[in-house]
Parts: structure tokens; sequence; C-alpha cells
């Protein structure tokens, strides 16, 4: 059964809505309408009223800054994931895609106005929490239930403080609930002074929060297996690199002390809830596209949307032609987000998450099955059609799919990565690797896929680390986190021109017809309607019979006017040629709205912006 946390009592207190309400135009984005000491007392003197102010944070995550935008939509171009811009340009997400976004940019102004909204929410709660007394109650239900709802205010705040510092560098920073009259307008804050407080904050609550299965929300509620997960994800963003206003790219000289942080909360997490890796890697998407949240399982935690919210399913997944005229009661849905060739060719071809990861296939108005074409491959992990009822066919947005927001097997890697960093691969980092790889393949296969590829790859602290990059990418196609990796690696610029010069090879030899990869493919739907292509990898020149359909595949990234595709001459060109080459320019410019209600404190300065 699924559950709904974010509309868990929906009916607040008159205090816990007015905490919630916009604030006017002429105000800072941090200042609230006046809420007096006594609504605070009131508000977090019990458990269920707690419960619904802390709830209101979790309201941040049904709005577009996330569901449509920071979630999947804002992940630009990377060496598995690209949103295609083709030089046209929209004040959203394109020119986010293109790195050239202005301060006037519609999506990064929502972004910035609903984070700073879940961090005043999150500091409101918290205040009201520490101050209740209820964290030392002696009913061990009240204390345990207090010291819970605290874990889940900070790790929140966490969250959109992490995203803040990726995409706006040194923001503003205020962990106090406001003050009606207080100062609303903070300076920028360094970014990694700002993680460190965010990790040791989160250092401090997780010990007294809950594990996923003592929740009655389960996976769909923040919970310790998260907040020890992102400790150690915050903690690998604060020792990793980082884009300065000069355009260089730098990493702190204690980055190592944050690798031990890293491994000490995954680590604590593996000894503490360690859990089989479910065998079937198609279920655990499977299992959200039917609403199932299975717990001590695969994933840590899940933002939860009601049917009729979120955008999985809408504007990423596979693609579903709808409306009037169409024979299905699935809807209609976008592909915002497609993957390169250049990712879906990099899969061993007895990689099991290559299939449940790349979709070729679109969802007809017929209600049939047809091949993308290269220039489309969407994120086959999630997909409108596999929905228990029919939402009707004039629906689009609001499928209820949930999103994952970390796996047990990102853990895991972390753990390895962290580990191979401090000390090389020993071991211990091989066989926390070696669980994730396993699930790929089938057991028949693991002495040559995974045991002799894994001594391979592990006689050196580099190889070892180059193949935790190859496998993170593999594990979470489509889950719109690579972006982030690639920044702390100090890898954006170089796998961009890495993908386009890869794009570029597949293209020529496709051409020439050279190439062992299929330039064209040949697919059908067999009897029982299931769309099934003849050489998903490989050369072939026909097929064996007419029964077979043929779509040009790689051949389609050839151009007989400007040799490649549009997308890739254009589409990666400011990852690796921008303002500065060979440096992304990742970080954008603070919104124009913020910036005029800041009163002079704010101001966009350096990275040639």
């Amino acid at each position: 059964m699924k559950k709904k946390f974010i509309n868990m009592k929906i009916k607040y207190l008159l205090a816990v809505v007015t905490v919630m309400l916009i604030a006017s135009c002429d105000k800072d984005f941090l200042e609230p309408e006046s809420i007096s000491t006594f609504d605070l007392d009131y508000i977090y003197s019990n458990v269920d009223d707690a419960r619904s102010g802390v709830n209101a944070i979790y309201r941040s995550f049904n709005e577009d800054a996330f569901r449509s935008r920071l979630s999947n939509n804002m992940a630009g171009c990377t060496d598995i994931e690209i949103g295609y811009h083709n030089d046209e340009f929209d004040n959203g997400r394109r020119e986010i895609w293109n790195l050239n976004a202005q301060s006037s940019n519609n999506d990064l102004n929502i972004v910035w106005i609903h984070a700073y909204r879940a961090i005043r929410d999150a500091n409101i709660a918290i205040e009201g929490i520490t101050n209740s007394g209820n964290l030392e109650a002696s009913d061990v239900v009240v204390r345990n239930t207090f010291n819970q709802l605290l874990g889940e205010a900070y790790t929140i705040r966490a969250y959109w403080y992490s995203m803040l510092t990726f995409y706006f560098g040194d923001v503003p920073y205020t962990t106090e609930a406001p003050v009606a009259g207080a100062n609303f307008f903070f300076p920028k804050t360094n970014r990694n002074v700002i993680l460190a407080s965010e990790i040791q904050a989160l250092i401090d609550v997780e010990t007294n929060m809950k594990w996923a299965d003592e929740l009655s929300n389960g996976v769909e509620q923040v919970n310790r297996e998260y907040t020890l997960g992102m400790i150690a994800r915050l903690a690998l963003q604060r020792g990793g690199y980082y884009l300065t206003p000069n355009l260089s790219m730098v990493r702190d000289a204690d980055y190592l002390d944050y690798y031990e942080i890293a491994k000490e909360y995954s680590e604590k997490l593996i000894d503490l809830k360690d859990r089989e890796l479910p065998s079937d890697y198609k279920q655990i998407f499977l299992n959200q596209n039917i609403f199932l949240s299975p717990l001590n399982q695969e994933i840590l935690f899940e933002v939860p949307f009601a049917v009729g919210g979120g955008d999985v399913g809408w504007n990423i997944g596979i693609k579903v032609d709808g409306g009037n005229d169409a024979k299905h009661e699935y809807g209609s849905s976008n592909n915002f987000m497609a993957m390169p060739a250049t990712y879906y060719m990099s899969f061993n071809s007895k990689d099991k998450r290559r299939d449940v990861t790349c979709g070729l296939f679109t969802v007809t108005v017929e209600d049939t099955l047809a091949h993308v074409g290269v220039d489309n491959i969407s994120q086959g992990k999630w997909n409108r059609r596999l929905l228990p009822t029919p939402p009707g066919r004039q629906s689009a947005k609001g499928t209820g799919i949930n999103w994952p927001m970390m796996r047990y097997a990102d853990v895991l890697l972390m753990f390895a990565e962290a580990e191979n960093e401090l000390n090389g691969p020993t071991i211990e980092a091989q066989n926390a690797f070696k669980r994730v790889r396993q699930r790929a393949f089938d057991p028949a296969d693991w002495s040559t896929e995974v045991d002799n590829y894994l001594a391979q790859v592990s006689s050196s602290k580099q190889s070892f680390f180059d193949a935790i990059v190859d496998e993170r990418a593999w594990e979470f196609g489509g889950e719109m986190i690579r972006k982030y990796e690639l920044i702390r690696w100090n890898l954006y610029s170089e796998k961009a021109k890495e993908t386009v010069e890869g794009l570029k090879k597949l293209a020529d030899e496709a051409f020439a017809g050279t190439g062992t990869g299929p330039d064209y493919m040949y697919w059908k739907t067999d009897e029982n309607g299931e769309f099934v292509v003849l050489n998903p990898d490989t050369k072939l020149l026909a097929a064996p019979d007419d029964s077979w359909i043929r779509e040009p595949f790689l051949i389609g990234l050839h151009d007989d006017t400007t040799t490649y595709s549009e997308f890739i001459i254009n589409d990666y060109n400011n990852y690796y040629n921008g303002p500065k080459a060979g440096v992304a320019r990742y970080i954008f410019p603070i919104p124009v709205t913020a910036i005029d209600n800041s009163q002079g404190t704010l101001s966009n300065d350096g990275y040639q912006f």
C-alpha cells in the first residue's frame, strides 16, 4: 500500500499555516509572517502538532523546484545523461543545460526561493523542538518521536544547502528561526563552511533517529539510514573539488578528513543495518511504478508523491503518447532528459542494468511499442504504462511515482571510494564494490565479469577509482546524481569532452561501416507484446526474416551536411570550451530578485558572469 507522508495531517494548525505563508515580494526570502514564541511552544508541545510542523518542511519536495527541477530536470549534460538545448532558449532548463543561465532564469529563481523556504521552515522546527523540552521527556515514546523529528528537520535542511552550494557556490547561511523584525539580509558564507556545519549537525542527531522499519511511513520518511547516507554524501562533497570565482577547480587541504567521515558513516550504516541487495535490479524501479516501498531493501529514502502529484513518469522516463485519440488510458509523458549513445554502448553486453536503465522504446497512441532511435534513449526505470490504475488518456503530470533519493548500492560504493582514497583498493573496498557489481550479472558470469574484472581494476588506487567512476555510471544512470559526482571528482569537463569525442567516433565508424556496433537496430514486438531488439550492441547487416523492423541507430549520429548531429556539435560545447577552456562553469548567478531584495548584501561577482 502506498503511503503518502507529505499529505499526512493536511489540517495544519493556524500557526503552522502562518509560518508557511509565502513572503511578499518586498520582503527577504527568509522572512516569515509574524510568529510568536507562544505559537512555537504550542505547536511543539505535543507529538501530533509537532509532526504537522515538521511536515511543513517536506512540502518543498512537492513544489516544481524539486519535483521537476532538482530531482531530475536540472542535471544538465553529463557523460550519461543529456538535456538537449540545440541553441533554443526558454529562460528555464535549456540555459541551465547550456551552462549559460542568466540571473533572470526562472528555474534558478524558483529553486532559490523554495530552497530557502524549506530551510526557513526547518529552522523554525529545529528551534521549536529544541526548546520544547520533549527531547528529554520522561515518556519514552514522546522523547524518541521528538528526536526523530529533529533529525528529519536537520536532514532536509542539509539537502537544500547541499543543492544551493552545488548551483550557486557561496550562499547566505542561517541556522536560526526567523523572528519578525530581525535582520534577514545575510551575506554569503563559504560553501565548505556551510557543508562542514551541516555535516556536524547530522552527526549530532543521527544516533537518536529511527530506522525506516521503526517508522509508520518507512522509506517514504526521512530515517536514520538516509541520514547516515547523507553524512557520507555531504562529506564526499565537502572533500571534493569545487569551482572558485576565478574559474579554477580546487579542493581544500583538509579533504582527507572528510573522506574519513564518509568512510566512517557509510561503514556505520553497513555495520548497523546491512541488507542484501535485491537480486533483481529491474524490480527496484518496478516497485516505484506500482507504488510499493519495501523496507530493509534497496531504497533508503524516496520522496513520496500522492497520486495526482509528482512528475516522475511525465518529464522523465519512457515516453508515452496519449491524448483524445489514444487507444490506452495511460496519458502522455515527455522525456526531457535523454542518454547519449556512448553511455548505452559503454555497458557490457551481459550487464542486466543496461536494458533497465536505457529505454529504447516509446508507447504510441495505438498502445503499441516503437523504437525511439539513437537521439531519444530514455530513462527506462520509470514508465507510466506500468501504473496500477491507468490515470486517463488526458493525464500527464501527477503520476504519483516516487523519486529515489538514495539507494543502498550508493552507500556501498561511497564506502569503497572513501576507503580507496584513504588506503587504496583494500579487500574491504573491493568487497563493497563487488556486492554492487555481482547483481549486474548472472552468477554464471561472476568469474569473468566480477572476479577477474575486480582483480584487474584493483591493481592500483587510480585504476580502482576509475572503476568506481564507471560503476557508478552504470548503476545510477537516469537517477540524476552524476552531475554532482563529476563536479566533486573534477571530471565534469573531461567527461563532457570525452563524450563528444566518443559520439563522433561512433558516427564516423557507422558512416564508414568500420564499427562493430549497431549502425542499424532490428526490432519487433513479440507474441506477448514485449519490445525485442535483435542486435542491441552488435553490427548486423540484415535480419533473418521480414518480421524485424530496421531502425537507424549509430548511423543516426552522422549528418550529411554538418558531419555530426547538431547536439554533438553544440550541446556539450560549454562544458569544455566555455569561459575557461577545460573547466565546466557549473556555478550559476544568484537570481536577480534575491539580489534586488538583499539591500546590497548580495551580488554576483566572479565566474565571468
